[in-house]
């Protein structure tokens, strides 16, 4: 994440890869107030056994961005919600990657989403993971079915 501050928004993210049993990393790291260190970190995580990349940050929210200009692995972007203007910023900001550079883009504070989309694309490589998937996907389709109003 870009800041300290967007942990609350990024930690269903954390805990969905729990969820799941997916081991992760989590890291705070600015595109623009540390950028070497961003850069070192980005290109050593396939060495770490780093498969994909979430990403959150708010405001102008490069983050996301500039760690898929540095690595070909999938990089989710989560636009974080901004104080002066509810997170529109953020999520114009990761939305408008220029051809060539794609950033998946979750919903303004969609860090869940992040994380199953990431456990989807895991998935499709883990029978295992991939079954997990299923059974929530099922979980949630029931819980939906069986809801009394």
């Amino acid at each position: 994440m870009g800041s300290a501050s967007d942990w609350d928004v990024m930690c269903p993210a954390c805990t969905t890869l729990e969820e799941f049993g997916i081991p992760y990393e989590k890291r705070v790291l600015s595109a623009h107030r540390n950028p070497g260190p961003l850069a070192e970190y980005v290109s050593s995580a396939p060495d770490k056994g780093i498969e994909i990349i979430i990403a959150g940050a708010g405001g102008a929210a490069h983050l996301p961005g500039v760690i898929a200009a540095l690595t070909t692995l999938p990089v989710i972007g989560v636009p974080v919600k901004s104080k002066a203007l509810n997170g529109l910023d953020s999520l114009l900001s990761i939305v408008q990657m220029p051809s060539g550079i794609p950033v998946a883009t979750m919903a303004i504070d969609g860090a869940r989403n992040a994380a199953l989309y990431a456990v989807s694309i895991l998935a499709l490589k883990d029978e295992i993971l991939s079954e997990k998937l299923k059974e929530f996907r099922k979980k949630q389709s029931d819980k939906v079915l069986n809801t009394i109003i």
